[in-house]
């Protein structure tokens, strides 16, 4: 198996302005062979997911992606801005069955 590039969109804080409130920049990082997943099936009002977020796809991201922490960020998919739903971590300790181990649940809005 091989997977795409994805492009994570880093909202970064670059500095203040004259008001002393943080001013950022949106910074893309390129991340390649990342799987592409349906979502799992679930319905939004499982108890797992009091919030009632649908997930729209499941990305697998490589062992070897060491990009800052998912949280808050939004990822373009095949041209496509989804946000990431709750605070995705790699799975390590010792297993190493493939080449990905952080599964990543994103959501797309389009109104």
């Amino acid at each position: 198996m091989k997977g795409g590039t994805v492009t994570v969109l880093r909202r970064v804080q670059t500095g203040l302005d004259e008001g002393n409130n943080p001013v950022y920049e949106t910074k893309p990082e390129p991340v390649g062979n990342v799987l592409v997943g349906a979502p799992n099936g679930e319905n939004p009002g499982d108890s797992n997911r009091p919030d009632g977020i649908r997930i729209d796809a499941n990305l697998y991201f490589p062992r070897d992606h060491k990009g800052d922490a998912m949280r808050g960020q939004t990822i373009v998919v095949r041209g496509h801005e989804y946000k990431v739903v709750g605070d995705p971590f790699p799975v390590d300790g010792g297993m190493t069955p493939t080449e990905w181990n952080m599964t990543v649940p994103v959501t797309r809005s389009d109104g």
